[in-house]
């Protein structure tokens, strides 16, 4: 039931999300992005973007700015090649926990400078728990902790969990790549959005979700995940406001 006292979980499937298909860009939006708006869709928690998006080879998001937010990048599939204004720059691949704090403004570029296909990423912002901070990036290989098939903690304004930091005190987002058959209690939170990037699974109290889908929990618990039978990759915010 889904009220402000009771706890409860959502299912979005993957098709009811709003979508951008341009010349370079097939992008899937979680929630409100860019033109498309609707006011009951417009965050889950401190979650405010959690972007799909596949960018043809030698393409990609040229520069532009941004200020206070706290964006992560997740490689599912090839690479994009990341500068700024802060003289950062590397190239994004599957298993490295990168972040970019926007704090008083950064420009940045995102581009696929493979020829040989396209790049498939998730991209998440939350608000910084401060305005107007200095401006960051950091970067982080997680491979080893990810070949353990648990859920780990990828980015957390909370300095005893995260492999990287993000200012947002309230904020954890957690990665797992679960072998089929494996489960893993969902950490539990005042809201929790669950994202299925790869394969399947079921969330117990909810049912069966696929590539694409997402749980939205409120005040539910820390109810398990299974992975499907091609096991599944799952992106896990846990946010308390």
């Amino acid at each position: 039931m889904n009220t402000k006292t009771e706890g409860y979980i959502e299912i979005k499937k993957a098709g009811d999300r709003f979508h951008t298909k341009i010349a370079w860009l097939d992008g899937n939006h979680s929630f409100s992005f860019g033109s498309h708006y609707d006011p009951t869709n417009t965050h889950h928690g401190l979650l405010l973007v959690n972007n799909e998006d596949y960018i043809d080879p030698m393409k990609g998001f040229s520069t532009h700015p941004h200020q206070d937010m706290e964006i992560v990048t997740w490689m599912l599939e090839g690479e994009v090649e990341h500068k700024d204004s802060m003289g950062n720059s590397g190239i994004i691949y599957p298993g490295l926990a990168q972040r970019m704090s926007a704090g008083t403004g950064i420009y940045h570029s995102e581009m696929n400078a493979r020829g040989d296909g396209r790049a498939h990423l998730v991209q998440m912002w939350v608000p910084p728990d401060t305005e107007r901070i200095t401006p960051g990036y950091e970067q982080l290989d997680i491979n080893s902790e990810l070949s353990k098939g648990e859920l780990i903690p990828l980015a957390s304004g909370n300095k005893d969990l995260a492999a990287i930091r993000i200012r947002q005190k309230d904020a954890t987002l957690w990665v797992g790549r679960l072998a089929p058959g494996k489960a893993v209690k969902v950490p539990e939170a005042s809201h929790v959005h669950l994202f299925v990037a790869k394969g399947s699974g079921s969330l117990a109290g909810a049912g069966d979700l696929s590539q694409g889908d997402a749980a939205r929990l409120v005040r539910a618990g820390s109810p398990l995940w299974t992975a499907g039978p091609k096991g599944s990759e799952i992106l896990v915010w846990q946010t308390e406001a």
